[in-house]
């Protein structure tokens, strides 16, 4: 389809560069009565043009200064034979490469008009230079809008007509004459004063009209060989500038890689000796501590064992005085003043043992604590291992540094030869053109170049992501190493503690063992003691009992007061039998009476009973009876014989002659007298 046929189809589109056009379509001519007026028709044509331009060259798009070419033709033709023309004119005329975002074309001529100036105008460009005055703050717009913002209407038409007939040739012409014809004002100024001097004077000074700069401009020596030669030399400069720039892009990739190498190896290193240096010192401090708790430690068992020998020491003694105890159990006797003695003696000795092995028992506890404390502290091969892991990464880092000198010492070599290109060529432009075959093989051949330095950047990044991951890997291996190693010692140490602990579970249920037995025991022994208090006192009980009877039945017999010989002689011998009995009880309570002869020891009190033999008991038990019955007036006197005299004692007168016969009757009698002073009990006791 036509481009005039696509126009009307274009403006029924939407342009992503509307916003920019309505922005400059108001300084687009602004004192041109066409396009003064806000929103007038000639603003509304002008930003057709321009939208359909934009959406029919995307690539291009909307650029400055363009706007005013499409102004001169909407001045002179319709919008739809403004829009082709314009096209045409982007296409033929180099307009094209010159609005590319790239500005790779105007470039070129700049570089072109420079190489002019300096072979037509020495001077004038020595002044340039000095001033750092260069070509694009002044001659940009003279071949991006062809001299339409810089001149008067008619004359930037004749210009145009020219410029549509010969193409760019005259805007270097034009350019140029300027240069010569203000030559030597230019000379005279500063940079501040040469761009109020374009901008102001030079406009105004063809306005009586075109004819002199038309000819000044043909006068110019202008050589299409020499404009091709150029080309080419640019376009060699830029591609060398572009390798260059790859190489500085790869260097500076480089660089950086290895300070970020760097960085981390120093970080390594001081982590490294931080964790060396804590170790060495935490290992210092903790074999003063061990050596500190040995001291100690010793000292304690030194104590322990002086209380172990003062221990056994009063045990020996305990001993000695229950074996001679046991030798001398009546003659024996201990003051209580020595028995105290050898009390307090025994408890301070038990205290000092406990106290011993409670500080033996912390002293242990601290001992286990540091054992702890070491193991988990690095040891000997560890450290060495540090060491050797610090050694590898001091030797990584100076092949770091190595190759950093290195990359400075070409970074640099590129730096001066830079300096000698920029010395030689004085070029100051961007880009290179895509004209013809051998420009779009070097573009492409720059493509590839930059496309290996970014591949070889990469590939750098990935050998120092490789190194630093087998550098994680490997501590991380040394970490797991070492865990493992803790693992398996807390794992023998867990299983000690449990045959430790199932051995101490195993004394406990034995010692609760005992315990219950010994509890049992001593409760049999409670119950057979009582059982046997009981018996006594019923025993007693019962004699007093009969006692009382014999009271009763004498009192009755004197009141009765009429006892003849053979009454009395029946009497008696009742009373014979009554007391025979009564002996015979008592000699089986004897019987039943068991006294213990060794010590006992109920876990409080050691205590030794002295009991005497059986007559002692047998001896009391007739006296308890005697007392008894003489208390209520009639004497028994018991002979080992087993017979029995009656001694009656009358108070009143008329029983003298039964008192005297029953004095007779008892005088053939022997009588023996029991033994008064019996053999005492003794006991002591001893309190732990």
């Amino acid at each position: 389809m036509p481009i005039k046929d696509q126009y009307s189809e274009l403006l029924k589109m939407t342009s992503p560069c509307e916003k920019l056009i309505r922005r400059d379509i108001a300084r687009t001519y602004p004192e041109h009565d066409f396009f003064k007026e806000k929103d007038s028709f000639g603003q509304e044509v002008l930003f057709n043009v321009m939208k359909a331009y934009s959406l029919v060259d995307r690539e291009v798009g909307y650029c400055q200064g363009s706007a005013f070419i499409v102004g001169l033709l909407l001045m002179q033709m319709p919008e739809e034979e403004a829009f082709c023309v314009f096209v045409k004119l982007m296409q033929d005329y180099r307009l094209r490469e010159l609005f590319k975002p790239s500005m790779a074309e105007l470039g070129l001529c700049m570089y072109q008009f420079e190489c002019m100036i300096q072979e037509q105008l020495p001077e004038l460009y020595v002044h340039f230079q000095s001033q750092s005055f260069h070509t694009s703050m002044y001659a940009s717009s003279w071949f991006l809008t062809i001299f339409l913002t810089t001149f008067p209407l008619p004359i930037a038409t004749r210009i145009f007509d020219i410029f549509m007939s010969e193409g760019l040739e005259i805007v270097f012409r034009v350019g140029l004459a300027v240069l010569q014809m203000n030559q030597a004002e230019l000379l005279q100024l500063d940079m501040e004063g040469m761009l109020q001097h374009f901008q102001k004077v030079i406009p105004h000074q063809f306005d009586s009209g075109p004819d002199k700069l038309i000819q000044a401009s043909y006068q110019v020596k202008y050589n299409a060989k020499k404009m091709k030669k150029l080309e080419k030399e640019y376009t060699t400069i830029k591609t060398k500038e572009m390798e260059e720039q790859v190489e500085i892009k790869r260097l500076r990739t480089e660089n950086r890689l290895l300070k970020q190498r760097i960085e981390t190896l120093e970080k390594e290193s001081a982590s490294l000796a931080d964790r060396l240096i804590q170790g060495q010192v935490t290992r210092a401090q903790e074999a003063e501590e061990n050596y500190l708790i040995k001291r100690e430690l010793a000292t304690i068992k030194q104590q322990s064992d002086e209380a172990i020998t003062k221990l056994e020491q009063a045990e020996n003694t305990i001993r000695e005085l229950q074996q001679q105890q046991q030798w001398h159990k009546c003659s024996s006797r201990y003051s209580e003043d020595f028995v105290l003695q050898l009390e307090k003696e025994l408890v301070q000795a038990r205290l000092s043992e406990a106290e011993s092995h409670c500080a033996l028992k912390e002293m242990q506890d601290k001992v286990l604590d540091m054992e702890k404390r070491n193991s988990s502290l690095p040891d000997e091969n560890n450290v060495a291992r540090l060491q050797e892991e610090l050694i590898a990464v001091k030797l990584r880092e100076a092949e770091a540094l190595m190759g950093l000198k290195e990359l400075r010492q070409r970074v640099k070599d590129l730096e001066e030869h830079w300096q000698r290109h920029l010395a030689r060529t004085t070029g100051r432009w961007k880009d290179t053109p895509r004209k013809n075959t051998v420009n779009e093989l070097q573009d492409e051949l720059m493509t590839i170049r930059l496309k290996e330095a970014e591949t070889q950047a990469e590939l750098k990044e990935m050998k120092q992501r490789m190194m630093e991951m087998e550098t994680q890997n490997q501590i991380n291996s040394n970490h797991l190493r070492r865990a493992e190693q803790e693992v398996t010692n807390l794992q023998g140490k867990v299983q000690y503690l449990s045959t430790q602990n199932k051995g101490l579970l195993a004394q406990l249920s034995e010692a609760k063992r005992r315990q219950a037995e010994i509890e049992c025991k001593s409760k049999e022994e409670v119950m057979a003691v009582r059982l046997r208090e009981a018996d006594r006192i019923a025993a007693v009980a019962e004699l007093q009992q009969h006692i009382a009877e014999l009271e009763i039945q004498k009192e009755e017999g004197k009141i009765q007061g009429q006892l003849n010989k053979s009454d009395c002689n029946q009497y008696i011998r009742e009373l014979k039998d009554q007391i025979a009995e009564l002996k015979q009880e008592i000699k089986c309570l004897k019987g039943q009476r068991v006294f213990s002869d060794q010590a006992t020891f109920d876990g409080i009190h050691i205590v030794n009973h002295f009991t005497g033999d059986d007559e002692s008991f047998h001896s009391s038990d007739e006296d308890f009876i005697t007392n008894s019955i003489q208390r209520s007036g009639v004497h028994f006197q018991l002979h080992r014989t087993g017979q029995m005299a009656l001694d009656a004692t009358v108070v009143d007168s008329s029983d003298s002659d039964a008192e005297e016969g029953v004095l007779g009757i008892g005088s053939t009698d022997k009588i023996i007298p029991k033994e008064k002073n019996q053999k005492r009990m003794e006991s002591y006791s001893t309190t732990v």
